[in-house]
Order: C-alpha cells, then structure tokens, then sequence
C-alpha cells in the first residue's frame, strides 16, 4: 500500500613520547567533534593477526575517512581460567589448545606489556607513529574493572582485590550477589589506594611510553567516579587526552570532568528494534532528549550499529538489521555524536567473530568495495560543521507518518535528512520543492524519480549558500 505525505522543507532554524616543545598540543574537543572512531580487534583483523599486518591497511583507513583508532585490549591474556566456549575454560578440555583458545582480550595479564602474538611494544610504537603521521589519534582500551587470575598483582599483592565471606578473591558480582558470569578474571578493589596510584601509573606508561592520544574505559560504571576524576586529572597533564566511557547514564557525575563520550548503548537498541517494528520512530527523539536532560552537553554518545561485543553474542549487522543497515547507519552519523566503525564493517562483514578464540574478517567479501564507498561517503558528510557533536539538531515530527523521521542539523538547519524506518513506501514530494527553496541531494537511497521513498530509503538535503 501506497501512502503518501508532503514535507514542507521551511528554510530555519612511539618511540613516540608527547613533546610539545614548547606549543599547545590541540585539546581533544577540537579533534573529536567531527571524527570517526574505528575499533581494532588486531586478533581478528587479519590472518596474521599482528601489528604489522594492520599497519599495512593503514593507507586504507585513511582513505576511508576514519580519524580516530581505538584499539582493543593489546596487553597479554591470562591462562589461568582462560574460556574457550562459552563457561569453559581451556584448562579444563580434554586436549587443553591454548594456541587455538587466545581468551578473553579483556583478561588482563600485564598491564604495561603487549601480547607478544601481536607483536612487540616498538611495533605498536611504530604503528601509533604511521597513524599520527596519517593524522588519525589512537586510543587504547582500558580494563580498570578486572584482571586476569594470573595477573602478578594476585599473588604479590591480594589485597586489591575483592574478596567473599571467605576471604577468597572473587569474579565481578552484581548488586544482586550474583556472578556476571565473567569468571575468567578477578574483581579489583577501589577502596584500596595503592591499586589506585599503581593503576593510574599503567595508564600514564602508554601515554609517555607510545604517545596513544586517550582510553576507551571498559564497564566504566563499575569503577568509583573519583578514581576516573584523578585518573583522568594525572592523564591530562602528560598531555590532553579523549576519554571515552563504555557507561551511559549510570552516574551521570563521571561526565563532569572524567569523560568525554560515552556509550550510545539504548539508542543501539532503539535501532535493532525499529528494524523489527517494536518501537516508533519518534523513540528516537525520546532517548537523546532523555540522555541530553541527564548529561546534558558535558558529554556526547558514541552511535553504533555493531561492535565487538555486539558482532560476537548478538548477531552481524544483516542478523539484527536486514535490509535497514544503511538507514540506521546513516542515522548513526546523523544524531549527535561520534559514529562507530567495527573494523570489517566497510566491508560487509557478515560472520560473527569468535570472542576467545582466533578468527578473521574476509575483505573481498562480495560487495566489499560498495560497502567501503557507502561508509566513505558518510565519513565526508559527518565532516562538515552541522554534524559537529556540538552542532544543533532537531527534528520535524510528521503527525500524519510515524515511519519518516526528519532531522535538522546545523544552527540554521544547513542539512536536512528524511529517513523511511519501515517497509512502507511513501511519496515525498516536498523533496522537490524543497530543492527549489534553496535545497540540494547530497546522498540518497531508494528513491524513484517519482518521488517515492522506499522501505528504509533516505534522502539528505544541504542548504544552498545564500
């Protein structure tokens, strides 16, 4: 069935240590306000799983359009209750393969070293270099929540960690008593201050040692707001560093001075569920206005439409999001915030990497290089001052459709975007007309010359200069 509706399209509205030698080293709100974050699982992103062999797509990267790494976990992984399936742990198989079972990336064994599978600390050095060089930042993952069970701080200084009734170090428990499950590493205890500075002091290594530009916090929730307020605090006076919290609205206090994004997680869901018709699309509208009125604009939401732990447990792209994918990714760069790129994304990556053990992504997938190109064109467009994190944005709410959303970027509205989020078609013959009042196409997607948008079609119009 055929709808129809007019839009009216009102013109409103390493050995790279930091040296500043004397100059003032940009601050991260001017280099992150319209950049593209990129995770890099260095297990998976090649066969080799190496530095050296991310390094060589470097050049890709780049022409791509990503401004910022953020790698995962690269320190060594613990053995002892390293998981290979599910709850099991590789010790515990009948032929215990740890060359197969790498582990958890998040079961930290040494915090200052690097996983000698991916290489050596002079080839991250090199590969921080090679980015800086190609004007990209690099983060790192950080995991303050935990330690791997064989970590040297477990048996040399038990005390910073969480302990039961029993006085037996533990897994991270919940609020409930219960287990996350997680029980390939062990809880740490922030009421002890000498964890605390010996923390900090890991973290500061990487900055000094490889120059990285900022962290990516693991369950950032879990750790007490005043241990990030000084970590970050003794992070920022190496150099000016970006911090990015996998945490939401859990405390919003983190966002006064220790972070500077966090993790979109609610609207992520907001989109998968869009794509099976359980919310309407002014839920949108809702979640940023709710996180805005908590956090306000002290932080931004880091948008996604996968990740690692997305790819792994919860199904690919096409799993969760069908034949919506290039909607709700354009809606992930058209909100405000720092959209994400799992690395193989821009490839079409359609297989769910393994978490423990190793794995690759197929860049010659079929329609490799047309996925490349869509995110390409998305990078160029969230360059522009109206995508800005600190850009305004509004929406045009349609009483008459609950399937288009509209949104407004920019202080004057430069950029309008007109997203069908169902499998309905509709004719949007304002699109005309708003290209005669002063409106062109930048990008657009299932749109007949008709003036039909089609299921999950989206058009972006920029105003013309006046």
């Amino acid at each position: 069935m055929k709808k129809f509706l007019y839009i009216t399209l009102a013109l409103a509205a390493c050995n790279n240590a930091p040296e500043n030698n004397g100059a003032e080293l940009t601050p991260p709100s001017e280099w992150v306000k319209n950049a593209t974050i990129y995770e890099v699982n260095v297990r998976q992103f090649s066969n080799e799983g190496t530095f050296d062999a991310f390094e060589k797509r470097l050049p890709k990267l780049k022409e791509l359009g990503v401004d910022i790494l953020w790698f995962m976990p690269i320190q060594p992984i613990g053995k002892v209750n390293r998981k290979a399936v599910g709850d099991t742990f590789v010790q515990d198989l009948e032929n215990p393969d740890y060359d197969k079972y790498w582990g958890s990336p998040y079961s930290i064994a040494d915090y200052t070293a690097v996983n000698p599978r991916y290489g050596s600390l002079e080839d991250f050095k090199r590969v921080v270099g090679k980015a800086h060089e190609m004007e990209m930042k690099v983060i790192l993952d950080w995991v303050g929540n935990h330690t791997a069970w064989d970590n040297s701080w477990v048996s040399n200084h038990p005390e910073w960690y969480t302990v039961d009734s029993s006085g037996n170090i533990t897994d991270p428990i919940g609020e409930d008593g219960k287990s996350w499950g997680w029980t390939d590493v062990a809880d740490l205890n922030y009421d002890n201050k000498e964890m605390r500075t010996e923390m900090i002091k890991s973290m500061q290594f990487w900055i000094e040692e490889c120059d990285i530009d900022g962290l990516r916090c693991d369950v950032a929730m879990e750790v007490p707001t005043d241990f990030w307020n000084e970590a970050s605090s003794s992070l920022n006076k190496v150099k000016p560093i970006f911090m990015l919290a996998e945490s939401e609205a859990h405390k919003p206090d983190q966002f006064d001075s220790a972070f500077d994004a966090y993790y979109g997680w609610e609207m992520h869901h907001v989109f998968n569920k869009l794509y099976k018709g359980e919310v309407a699309t002014n839920e949108v509208e809702r979640v940023m206005k709710t996180k805005d009125s908590i956090i306000g604009t002290k932080a931004f939401p880091m948008n996604m439409i996968t990740n690692h732990d997305e790819n792994s447990w919860n199904g690919t792209i096409e799993e969760r999001l069908g034949e919506s994918w290039k909607a709700m990714a354009l809606l992930s760069y058209t909100l405000r915030g720092m959209p994400l790129i799992y690395n193989g994304q821009e490839a079409g990556l359609n297989h769910r990497l393994s978490f423990f053990a190793k794995d690759s992504i197929n860049w010659n997938a079929p329609k490799a290089n047309e996925y490349f190109e869509f995110y390409k064109e998305l990078n160029k467009l969230k360059e522009e001052p109206a995508f800005a994190t600190n850009s305004s944005i509004s929406f045009d709410n349609e009483k008459e459709n609950k399937d288009l959303l509209i949104i407004n970027r920019g202080s004057n509205n430069e950029y309008k975007t007109v997203i069908n989020l169902s499998k309905n078609e509709w004719r949007v013959l304002g699109h005309d007309v708003g290209i005669a009042n002063g409106y062109t196409q930048v990008l657009l997607d299932n749109l007949s010359n008709e003036g039909m948008l089609g299921s999950w079609g989206y058009i972006v119009l920029k105003k013309e200069d006046n």
